[in-house]
């Protein structure tokens, strides 16, 4: 694994050799303020620490004309004392490439890439609203058939693909009876069934899969643009991420590829960042998101009020969408409650019951998606359904 920074030794070595001490002079006069310095630094004192600690590792490494970078783990021998130890190499453990960094690059070539779209000419209109559109917990490359992988429902990459786009068009339709000036469209919820290449969940959690992570990868891409683009003719759109447990990493690479793709299109806009609860401000109206994965439905009121204080302050009617749990009722939680100052539920999903869930006995529960009115002084108004 060779580490971003490993051109650099030579000049680390040298002002370590002669005497510097600062790690942040060393990386500073090495590569100056560019945006991995923080980074660097880090690596700078990395390898001093290694090379004031492991003086026999350096001499077998020069011995066995080994490179500091391309190894792990290893025996090394003392030959004064004839004690062997098995060492680990630090530099190994933590010197693969500076992802951060090279995102940073990578997004920012994207970007140079994004179809330009000037903001739409849209008409004046009275007694405006705002949509809330959230496909919960769609989980892409889930597999569930009618003859033993699952319960009594096919669920796989063809169901989820039409189940997406076929409620987004009928929530849409049913939006149209009001007059919307901003859509807000949640996206993350286990968009992906499994955030790796094995089949399994961020956890590592093995799962019954349809399709390869690759291709599921590249739907879930196409999906959600697809469904955005529609969506911002409606009104100027507000895409939220929020993270999630089945596929925490691959769904931010997902809503940061999307978020690429239309950076240039003044009419949507994003929020890819990694935190777990999202909160929005409309009118009259505080708006929260997060997947359900962590804080529970009675805690959710009063993590509003503290993160986000000014944003509960001004606003009279409140609301928490949580999802995770696919259903409006599971074990001893509540499908939904009206605590002091909030209204917090849990969403219904599209997906259906795998073999886990088949085995456990959560199955029978609606399968939908769900959408919300909202107006700005009213606050929610309806509630529209898509049921399967």
């Amino acid at each position: 694994m060779r580490s971003y920074w490993n051109d650099y030794n030579q000049q680390i070595d040298e002002q370590l050799a002669n005497g510097q001490t600062n790690y942040s002079k060393i990386a500073r006069d090495i590569v100056g303020n560019i945006k991995g310095l923080d980074s660097f630094r880090t690596y700078v004192s990395r390898r001093a620490k290694r090379k004031s600690e492991n003086s026999i590792v350096d001499e077998t490494l020069h011995r066995g004309n080994l490179k500091d970078d391309t190894w792990k783990v290893a025996w090394v021998k003392n030959p004064d004392t004839g004690v062997s130890a098995l060492v680990t190499n630090p530099d190994y453990a933590n010197s693969g490439i500076d992802y951060d960094l090279i995102r940073d690059d990578m997004v920012e070539e994207f970007k140079k890439l994004s179809p330009i779209v000037k903001p739409y000419k849209r008409k004046k209109t009275k007694n405006n609203h705002c949509l809330v559109l959230d496909i919960a917990d769609l989980h892409i490359g889930k597999l569930s058939t009618l003859n033993g992988v699952g319960s009594n429902e096919e669920y796989n990459i063809d169901v989820a693909i039409k189940r997406a786009l076929e409620s987004a068009e009928s929530l849409m339709d049913k939006s149209a009876a009001w007059n919307i000036d901003q859509v807000y469209f949640i996206i993350g919820n286990d968009v992906l069934h499994t955030d790796n290449t094995t089949g399994s969940t961020t956890k590592g959690t093995n799962q019954d899969t349809d399709g390869i992570w690759y291709d599921n990868f590249k739907i879930a891409r196409l999906v959600y643009s697809h469904i955005i683009k529609k969506l911002s003719i409606v009104a100027p759109v507000h895409v939220i991420h929020c993270p999630s447990n089945h596929d925490k990493m691959t769904g931010f690479m997902l809503a940061d590829a999307v978020s690429c793709y239309f950076h240039n299109d003044k009419n949507i806009t994003f929020d890819v960042s990694t935190m777990h609860r999202k909160y929005v401000k409309y009118g009259k109206n505080l708006l929260n998101f997060s997947h359900g994965d962590g804080a529970k439905l009675d805690q959710v009121p009063y993590l509003a009020a503290h993160e986000v204080p000014q944003l509960w302050a001004d606003t009279v009617f409140r609301y928490g969408y949580l999802h995770h749990i696919h259903h409006k009722d599971m074990f001893k939680f509540r499908s939904g409650k009206d605590f002091i100052g909030m209204t917090v539920e849990y969403l219904r999903s599209p997906s259906g019951a795998d073999k886990w869930h088949s085995d456990k006995g959560y199955v029978g529960s609606k399968i939908s998606i769900e959408a919300f009115i909202h107006h700005p002084t009213r606050g929610q108004v309806a509630r529209l359904t898509h049921n399967f």
